[in-house]
């Protein structure tokens, strides 16, 4: 005879269900060890119980001029132990290359930093940014170079215009508060970062990438991760290799920033065109990597040349201001321009003739598109 199968469930009172560790358990605590007590932690979603990775903040004091550091990091859990990186440290590039957890352009984007370029930005201040606004509008520069923490300054505030802050290139963005308010790091090529601060109505985003002039929130007064702010304005810094730098000679829209004696003044310079803080910033849109402004140091116009030098026949003129495209460069004549900038480098224009670099602000010294065959 076939006997039933009966099946038995058993429940036992009282008795809970075997504890399941979070995937990132202790993941926050060893931030937090690394950055204080403090310490505002937002773990990516994505992170398992080997990888990491989400951005932390050291918060200000509520106190004018004052301001957070914030840092992406990358982790890996081995035997137990979390290792934790952080932006600006050797490890957090060689981290990046191999975290599975990131997308196949952050590897490429955070990874790409193991060697350092920090040489290059006294020589090449090349941004190909735009100001963080929409292209043709004007708006009040309300405060020139001061620090976003430490004392470089890196950062510029601007208010005005429809108030939409967006990117000054693309990049990959992230949300850098724990509230997810407030603070956008958008990480971009070349080794630069931007920062917007005190936005209100920001996106939220997790390495999600944008192209230049999305949109990332509005101005604002902010302060999720602490300081002060009054007047709604965006705090723009400039990062470079994982480290905020100063911003003082740095173009975006087609304007050379200038600092002061003191923070929070200086000007900004557009060919001769000189814009105090408290003035009007237009933005003209992003100078390319092959480009230039002129700028005769004076507002005159500049002679075009059929070749390298001034014993070459004059073929044209451009007017202070103008932006050029450069083909390629060569030696010439010696000429002297802003700041006692000497040299002997001519560029030739994408119509064939030929200028000096002396009056053409490029951002670098030296030939943007090589040199000339």
């Amino acid at each position: 005879m076939r006997l039933p199968i009966v099946i038995l469930t058993v429940t036992l009172v009282g008795v809970p269900a075997p504890a399941v560790a979070a995937p990132t358990d202790g993941l926050v605590a060893a931030v937090v060890a690394r950055l204080g007590p403090t310490t505002q932690v937002n773990v990516a979603a994505r992170s398992t119980s080997r990888w990491g990775f989400g951005t932390a903040v050291r918060p200000a004091r509520s106190v004018e001029r004052v301001y957070p550091q914030g840092w992406l990091f990358v982790a890996k859990r081995e035997t137990g132990i979390w290792r934790v990186a952080l932006e600006g440290e050797a490890e957090f590039a060689t981290l990046s290359a191999d975290a599975v957890i990131l997308t196949g352009d952050e590897r490429r984007t955070l990874g790409a930093a193991k060697v350092s370029r920090r040489a290059a930005a006294t020589t090449d201040r090349r941004t190909g940014m735009r100001l963080p606004f929409a292209v043709g509008q004007t708006w009040r520069y309300t405060g020139g170079p001061h620090p976003m923490n430490g004392s470089v300054r890196s950062s510029i505030d601007m208010a005005g215009g429809d108030g939409r802050v967006l990117a000054a290139r693309a990049g990959l963005a992230y949300t850098m508060c724990r509230s997810g308010k407030g603070w956008v790091r958008v990480v971009h090529d070349r080794g630069f970062a931007t920062d917007y601060y005190h936005l209100e109505g920001n996106i939220k985003v997790d390495g999600k990438r944008v192209a230049e002039g999305a949109f990332l929130g509005n101005i604002g007064n902010d302060v999720s991760c602490g300081g002060r702010s009054t007047g709604k304005h965006v705090h723009f810094s400039l990062r470079r290799d994982n480290a905020y730098v100063a911003i003082d000679k740095y173009a975006f829209g087609k304007w050379v920033i200038l600092a002061a004696g003191a923070a929070y003044e200086g000007a900004a310079l557009h060919g001769s065109k000189r814009v105090a803080v408290g003035g009007g910033l237009y933005n003209y849109g992003a100078l390319g990597l092959n480009q230039g402004v002129v700028d005769t140091d004076g507002g005159t116009t500049l002679n075009k040349r059929s070749g390298p030098g001034i014993a070459n026949a004059v073929v044209g003129k451009l007017t202070d201001g103008d932006t050029v495209t450069i083909t390629c460069s060569a030696r010439g004549t010696r000429h002297t321009g802003r700041n006692s900038y000497v040299t002997d480098l001519w560029n030739k224009l994408s119509d064939g003739s030929w200028v000096s670099d002396a009056y053409v602000w490029t951002g670098t010294g030296s030939p943007v598109n090589g040199t000339c065959t």
